[in-house]
């Protein structure tokens, strides 16, 4: 395989030497092709991370708006002080703290909202459902759509990245983890404004 396509693979995604070589080996040579394989490879490792470690270091980022009267701060943890101190973790946890000022999300995650909240959603979209006039047979099925679109507009794992709306919050946390190799997690956040 020629030296310059595996360099300008690594170069792009920042995978080892071996693993842009057998990428690209896998796709023919075809650089971007390679690329998207490693990404999958690095997101199914991303997952497996997630589960099997514990975070124990971390950063406070922090974001004040330019008009002065809205600042956010999250606290994005990891597994090593080493990745703590690192640059792409630094500026990880300040654009989450800008997304979280732009974006105001109340909760963490679908599960940390409450369930009477939960309980109080559903019984709105029971009676919007009743005044519908759809079929009774499809309410469970637009229930689910509906409680999904609500977590992304309220969860910040859930909602839509401010920087690229094809991606949720969450699948940015985990191509940081593909790319950094740490377990990352958002601890908390907290947005205040005047």
């Amino acid at each position: 395989m020629d030296t310059k396509l595996i360099l300008q693979l690594r170069s792009l995604t920042g995978a080892g030497m071996q693993d842009c070589q057998k990428a690209l080996e896998e796709t023919g040579g075809d650089v971007p092709k390679a690329a998207e394989v490693l990404r999958k490879k690095g997101m199914l490792k991303a997952a497996g991370k997630q589960l099997e470690r514990t975070t124990k270091e971390g950063f406070i980022g922090s974001y004040v708006h330019s008009n002065g009267k809205v600042a956010s701060m999250v606290a994005l943890a990891c597994e090593t002080d080493f990745v703590a101190r690192n640059d792409d973790f630094k500026t990880l946890a300040r654009e989450l703290a800008m997304h979280v000022t732009a974006a105001s999300p109340l909760y963490l995650n679908a599960r940390s909202v409450p369930m009477d909240v939960v309980e109080k959603e559903k019984e709105f979209y029971q009676e919007e459902l009743k005044n519908s006039g759809k079929p009774e047979a499809m309410w469970e099925k637009i229930m689910e759509g509906k409680l999904q679109k609500f977590y992304s507009g309220v969860c910040l794992l859930n909602q839509l990245y401010i920087k690229d709306d094809a991606k949720t919050i969450e699948d940015v946390i985990k191509e940081a983890i593909a790319k950094i190799g740490e377990k990352i997690e958002v601890k908390e956040f907290k947005r205040i404004s005047l």
